[in-house]
């Protein structure tokens, strides 16, 4: 039970952050779940990472489902851009979770630990890229989608730390452009948990309760608890001081990626 009130913990604490700034969580969420399942002796080293992946990026598809849901209704969400830029991302996200289940964990875990690295920095110092032209064609779309796709499953995110970036660079306002990357989102969290799925279920070693790469207990009772904090941390966005806690967030971020980087090296 007190592995269940840690998942609880965690759920809430990613819920409320998601809802405060509007991010997946999965930055949070797969290095803490990787301390969890280790601590529980759940699996081996070569498959806790991608428990942990395959477990984040299923956690999110529920909250990108009501985030789309929402900035639909307020009509932030440019249909051209999501139509055009999804089927891209579903071969993204299957080429990352393939590419995940093949290359060794030292090496995964390096790349995602300075890819927290890489969005900490983006959060600290409030990094946002000038528009400087317009969105590209119909191929050119696709092969950014498959990118953002891919990086997006290899690190378990919903892709608005490479998304909103790129919009925001082709004209997209600020608002459009987030709504648009939560729409984003959930594409990107249906094919990277379908991904983590069909790759674990070929192996015998995985613990129970698992389904692939998706460890059921912690999926069950991360989701819950970040359902009922996300509503609140949205709220909050409008009361608290959001540049103050921005960087609280991304010193923490920083924390948790050289924590990994020391294991890993060590």
């Amino acid at each position: 039970m007190e592995w269940y009130a840690a998942y609880l913990l965690l759920g809430a604490f990613v819920g409320f952050f998601a809802g405060l700034f509007g991010i997946g969580g999965g930055l949070v969420l797969v290095p803490v779940l990787s301390f969890l399942f280790e601590a529980q002796h759940l699996t081996g080293q070569n498959n806790l990472h991608l428990l942990a992946l395959g477990t984040s990026m299923s956690a999110i598809v529920l909250s990108a489902a009501f985030s789309t849901r929402t900035h639909h209704q307020h009509g932030a969400v440019n249909i051209g851009i999501v139509r055009t830029i999804t089927p891209g991302l579903l071969l993204g996200t299957a080429l990352g979770t393939l590419f995940a289940s093949h290359v060794s964990p030292i090496y995964l875990t390096g790349f995602f630990a300075l890819f927290v690295y890489f969005a900490a920095l983006q959060m600290l110092f409030n990094l946002k890229p000038k528009a400087a032209r317009q969105l590209p064609g119909h191929l050119a779309m696709t092969l950014v989608g498959t990118g953002i796709g891919a990086i997006s499953s290899l690190v378990s995110i919903g892709g608005g730390t490479l998304s909103v970036p790129f919009m925001l660079r082709h004209n997209i306002p600020l608002t459009q452009a987030i709504g648009t990357s939560a729409a984003l989102g959930l594409p990107i969290a249906i094919g990277g948990t379908l991904g983590y799925i069909a790759t674990g279920l070929t192996l015998n070693s995985l613990p129970a309760n698992t389904l692939g790469f998706v460890y059921l207990p912690a999926l069950f009772w991360v989701a819950l608890a970040s359902m009922l904090t996300t509503p609140l941390g949205a709220k909050a966005t409008h009361r608290l001081p959001l540049k103050l806690l921005r960087r609280g967030f991304a010193v923490l971020l920083l924390v948790l990626a050289t924590k990994m980087l020391l294991r890993v090296l060590g």
